[in-house]
């Protein structure tokens, strides 16, 4: 999940713009539930992850939502700006460096039931320049591809992220309490998947 400023869930942000879809999805707990023709989140962002002789650099984010949580760099999207603009605006930011070769790896759709939403564009890129650093939002860590701390992430980043790193665009739908995921769909390559049903 993307690293946005802010507290849990979007709380205290005056900009958040809760539409009629919005407040229609606020307290779902199921994907069943939410019309997803008019779903609109209330922020769209990006999350980055820079690969290098097998390893994938990752940071532990100091601020915000995830506070915390071991993720890719990332974060919102400024009004009018292009995922890949904000992409690289954003490892530059929370890590000193320029990603190189940026290609897109799928979307993630993420619901909060406190009506709080996110729609999460994922990037890779393949080399960067400069040099990583530690910065006032972010510790770096540079991982191998074979040891991704996913108990240290969200809940969602084990379904699609290894997908994405072998190169597949998985598209993804979530919902949150908190940092708990409620219900989850996942698509790849045209196949469809879910949480098993219990029994």
């Amino acid at each position: 999940m993307a690293q946005c400023s802010g507290t849990s869930a979007g709380a205290d942000r005056p900009f958040l713009r809760y539409d009629a879809a919005v407040k229609e999805a606020a307290g779902t707990t199921r994907l069943s539930d939410i019309d997803w023709s008019s779903w609109r989140a209330v922020d769209r962002a990006t999350l980055t992850f820079v690969l290098e002789d097998g390893q994938v650099l990752l940071i532990r984010k100091k601020r915000g939502l995830g506070a915390g949580k071991v993720n890719g760099p990332g974060g919102r999207l400024e009004p009018g700006e292009k995922p890949i603009d904000c992409a690289t605006r954003e490892v530059e930011e929370e890590l000193g460096i320029t990603p190189q070769g940026l290609e897109y790896r799928g979307e993630n759709l993420f619901q909060f039931v406190d009506g709080y939403s996110i729609h999460v564009y994922a990037f890779v890129a393949s080399s960067y320049q400069g040099k990583v650093r530690e910065t006032e939002e972010a510790t770096p860590m540079w991982t191998d591809l074979d040891a991704i701390p996913y108990g240290e992430m969200w809940e969602d980043d084990r379904l699609w992220l290894p997908h994405a790193l072998s190169g597949l665009t998985p598209q993804g739908r979530y919902i949150f309490d908190g940092d708990h995921m409620l219900d989850w769909e996942l698509e790849i390559d045209g196949q469809r998947y879910g949480p098993q049903p219990p029994g």
